[in-house]
């Protein structure tokens, strides 16, 4: 390895392409072309039928994915932004209503929430783990609030049990947004069966993936009967079926198609090996990695395993005496890919500073039906922002497949920068 640093012109640390990650193998092509064959590529109707349900396809990725999982009932969807969309509605939110959310997450999180024409309200999050912090929740609950929507982010739980505690003393309802944990573990249970609702992501670069796809669980039958209504078109259904509760049952089309739901079978096989992958990674970095000056790698709760979709690490520029900045663009240049400085302070974007989703007049915030007057104003997250800004340093392991011989390339990479801090100023 070359004693200059990459950034200042030196050698690569790391001077190939690590391959993407790819779970698929011949058990997905198989599956793909035996419903290629059918020439069945959806069997959903908008209509009180059998087919109301799906397709086999359908119903047997679901049956297996609840019996995984441990849960009564799974619901699938054609990604995981509209599970959570769905979720939301099955919960009876009102317009008007408030549903605490994470700053830190992607922003269909809180989106799912404006579609109802519901409020999002943002919580801080814990400094360990990046998800929401208890006690902020706690703090920003009012009259109005209806649900809090939690992300399990970047492969760890969140404080669950706190978080359903505080639920249920409030007459809450919660839903876990697991799309980057699948298969993470808290306690006895899996991350995204705790809640009410969870959902989980079937999309590109998840853990497993069908291109597009996402699964919703719940124990609650009739969680689960207004979720599928609202997956497929229900208000075209409600008459047949017999169904009293109109609240939410909007005519959307989140069907997931045959194809991906073959391919989604075959992956849940492979989870516990894809899960161990990326777990075993992000140990062996934490190892490699440990005692790198100012560099903080991610904590692990007890009773909590963590599943790597991002290796989350804290900075601490007083004793690395360079910038995040400077030592994420130098971990680039020695060839680490994925880095990330910073995540996501969705109360900063233009949409909730400016107040604006629907039509240009500032609804649902303004006109009439909300009755609250929330704030994003910077600042507002105190602890989301800080990490956002100066201090969180992370790898997107699930863009790779990170086998101990590229991580160990990685940790070569970080110790190269490291004993070269002085010269990035």
């Amino acid at each position: 390895m070359g004693s200059e640093l990459a950034l200042l012109g030196g050698p690569k640390a790391i001077p190939g392409v690590f391959p993407p990650y790819n779970p698929y193998g011949p058990e997905e092509t198989e599956a793909a072309l035996r419903v290629l064959k059918t020439g069945i590529l959806s069997r959903f109707l908008g209509a009180w039928h059998e087919d109301f349900y799906g397709g086999k396809e359908v119903r047997a990725f679901e049956k297996a994915w609840a019996e995984y999982f441990g849960v009564a009932h799974a619901v699938s969807v054609n990604s995981a932004t509209s599970g959570l969309i769905a979720a939301v509605g099955a919960l009876g939110v009102e317009p008007g209503d408030e549903v605490i959310v994470s700053p830190w997450t992607m922003c269909a999180t809180a989106t799912a929430i404006l579609v109802w024409n519901a409020i999002p309200v943002f919580a801080d999050i814990e400094a360990e783990t990046f998800n929401l912090a208890p006690e902020s929740i706690e703090a920003n609950i009012t009259d109005r609030t209806r649900a809090i929507l939690v992300p399990d982010i970047f492969g760890h739980a969140a404080d669950l049990d706190a978080i359903m505690d505080l639920a249920r003393r409030k007459g809450l309802k919660v839903i876990e947004d697991a799309a980057q944990a699948p298969g993470s573990r808290y306690f006895d249970g899996y991350v995204g069966t705790i809640a009410d609702i969870g959902v989980f992501s079937l999309n590109y670069h998840k853990h497993i993936h069908t291109g597009e796809g996402g699964v919703c669980v719940t124990n609650d039958p009739q969680l689960a009967e207004r979720m599928q209504l609202i997956r497929n078109h229900g208000e075209a259904v409600v008459g047949d079926k017999g169904v009293g509760n109109l609240t939410n049952i909007i005519g959307f089309n989140f069907r997931l198609g045959e194809i991906e739901a073959a391919m989604g079978l075959e992956q849940l096989k492979k989870l516990p090996r894809l899960i161990e992958a990326k777990s075993r990674a992000g140990s062996r970095l934490s190892a490699g990695l440990a005692g790198l000056k100012g560099l903080e790698t991610p904590m692990v709760k007890e009773g909590c395993t963590h599943v790597y979709y991002v290796y989350p690490m804290k900075l601490n520029p007083a004793e690395t005496r360079a910038s995040r900045a400077r030592i994420a663009a130098a971990l680039q240049a020695e060839g680490v890919p994925g880095v990330m400085a910073g995540y996501a302070n969705l109360h900063l974007l233009p949409m909730y500073q400016k107040k604006m989703a629907y039509g240009s007049r500032g609804f649902p915030w303004s006109g009439g039906l909300y009755q609250g007057n929330v704030s994003y104003a910077r600042g507002l997250c105190p602890v989301a922002e800080d990490l956002h800004h100066q201090s969180m340093l992370g790898l997107i392991l699930c863009m790779h497949n990170y086998d101990d011989n590229e991580t160990d390339q990685v940790i070569a990479a970080f110790h190269k920068v490291w004993n070269r801090l002085e010269g990035l100023g």
